[in-house]
C-alpha cells in the first residue's frame, strides 16, 4: 500500500508536539511493514525540503503560518505524479479540507478539535478564525471515516454531527522500553509535584501554581517542577513571582526525553490540568514510570487517567480541590502507593506496536472500498 499523509508539522518541527508523536509512532511501523509512506507538512527555519527519517519520506513546505493556503497546490501535484493507495489527513489545527482537491480514499485522524477553547489561547480575532474554519468540517468530511484518539473525541464529533458509524477510536501507545517503569529511579527526597508538556494558556498550568501555594502552607517543604517551553511561560513565571514562590518552583524548560523520564519517575505525583486535549499522552507515560497522575476531569484527560485506580481526576478550575488532592498524595504514602501500583497495571494496557496494528487495520480497510 502507498500512503501520502498530510499533517501541519512532523516531529523534527520544533513545534511538534502529542499529535506528531503520535501519527508518526503509527507510520513508522506501517512503512517498517513494508508499506510506502510520504509524509507532507510545513517546514521550519534550517528543516529540509525532503527527508526520509525511519522509512518514512518526508516533504516540507510552506511554514507554520501559511501552510493551509500552500498545501493544496502540492497534494494535488503529488497526487497527480504519484499512484497512492490512501490519504491520510490529521486534523491537529485548522482543517485542510482535502476532499474539496483530491478523491483519495481518504481517513482522517484527529486528536481533538478546539471549537470554543481556541478562545483560552488566543486573542479574539485569530481565534475566531480558527473557530469558524472548524465549522464546516461536518458538511465536507459527512462522507468520511474517521480515527480519532479517545472516546471524548468521538463524543465531540459525533455532536457535531458526524456519523457515529464513521468513527474508529484508537488509543495512543507508549514507548515501553523508555519509560521502564520507573525501576531505575527513586523519588525525590522532599515531596514533589510535576508538570510536564507545552506551556500554553489553555493548559491552565496557573491553576496548578495557585494550587501548589496552597500546598506549601501546609507541606513547606513541597517543590514544583514546571518542565517544558511554550509561549505562555513568562506569564507563570511572573504568577509564581507574585506568589512568593520563585525559590520553590522550578521551571527547566525544554528537556531531553532521559530527563523527562527521570522527572517523571522522581516525582511524587504529576499534574496535568487542562482544559481539553486529546487523550492526555503524559499522564500513561507518567503511569508508567511509576507516578500517580491528578488531572482535570475534561475531555481526554478522563479517558487517559482510571479515576482513583491510576489517578484522581478533579474538577477543572476547583483550585481548592486540586490542592486537597495534591496534599492527600504527598501525606498519605499508603494511598499513593496504591495508585503508584494501578497506574503501571494501567499503563501496560497501552502500546505502539497493538495501536499500529489496529491503525493498519482501518487503513487497509478504508484503502479497499476504493
Amino acid at each position: 500500500m502507498k500512503i501520502l499523509a498530510l499533517n501541519w508539522q512532523d516531529l523534527k518541527n520544533p513545534m511538534s508536539g502529542g499529535a506528531e508523536v503520535h501519527l508518526e509512532e503509527l507510520l513508522r511501523r506501517i512503512a517498517a511493514k513494508g508499506h510506502s509512506v510520504t509524509l507532507f507538512c510545513s517546514n521550519y527555519k534550517g528543516g529540509l525540503p525532503e527527508e526520509r527519517i525511519e522509512g518514512i519520506r518526508i516533504i516540507r513546505a510552506g511554514n507554520r503560518y501559511n501552510f493551509n493556503l500552500v498545501a493544496p497546490f502540492h497534494i494535488r501535484k503529488l497526487v497527480a505524479a504519484e499512484k497512492f493507495d490512501l490519504f491520510l489527513e490529521d486534523i491537529n489545527k485548522i482543517p485542510f479540507y482535502s476532499p474539496l482537491y483530491q478523491n483519495l480514499p481518504t481517513l482522517v485522524v484527529v486528536p481533538h478539535l478546539f471549537s470554543t477553547t481556541v478562545f483560552q489561547e488566543i486573542n479574539f480575532v485569530l481565534g475566531s478564525y480558527i473557530y469558524l474554519a472548524e465549522l464546516p468540517l461536518t458538511v465536507v468530511y459527512r462522507k468520511i471515516p474517521f480515527c480519532v484518539i479517545s472516546q471524548s473525541t468521538a463524543d465531540d464529533m459525533v455532536d457535531r454531527g458526524i456519523r457515529r458509524e464513521n468513527l474508529s477510536v484508537i488509543h495512543c501507545g507508549i514507548d515501553a522500553d523508555l519509560y521502564n517503569n520507573g525501576k531505575n529511579y527513586e523519588k525525590y527526597d522532599y515531596p514533589s509535584v510535576l508538570y510536564l508538556g507545552r506551556i500554553k494558556k489553555y493548559k491552565s498550568v496557573q491553576h496548578l501554581i495557585s494550587a501548589f501555594d496552597l500546598v506549601r502552607q501546609e507541606i513547606p517543604r513541597a517543590r514544583l517542577a514546571i518542565v517544558g517551553a511554550g509561549d505562555y511561560l513568562p506569564e507563570l513565571e511572573k504568577h509564581a513571582d507574585d506568589l512568593g514562590l520563585a525559590d520553590t518552583v522550578e521551571f527547566p524548560g525544554f528537556v531531553s526525553p532521559e530527563k523527562k523520564v527521570e522527572y517523571m519517575c522522581r516525582s511524587h505525583v504529576m499534574i496535568l490540568p487542562s482544559l481539553k486535549e486529546g487523550w492526555g499522552l503524559t499522564n500513561i507515560e507518567a503511569n508508567s514510570c511509576g507516578t500517580t497522575v491528578v488531572a482535570a476531569n475534561t475531555p481526554g484527560l478522563r479517558d487517559s487517567v482510571k479515576n482513583d485506580y491510576s489517578g484522581l481526576l478533579y474538577e477543572y478550575g476547583n483550585i481548592e480541590q486540586l490542592a486537597g488532592q495534591i496534599k492527600s498524595l504527598l501525606t498519605d504514602d499508603a494511598r499513593r502507593q496504591k495508585l503508584e501500583q494501578g497506574a503501571i497495571e494501567w499503563a501496560a494496557r497501552f502500546n505502539w506496536d497493538d495501536a499500529a496494528e489496529n491503525f493498519l487495520e482501518l487503513c487497509l480497510k478504508v484503502a479497499d472500498k476504493r
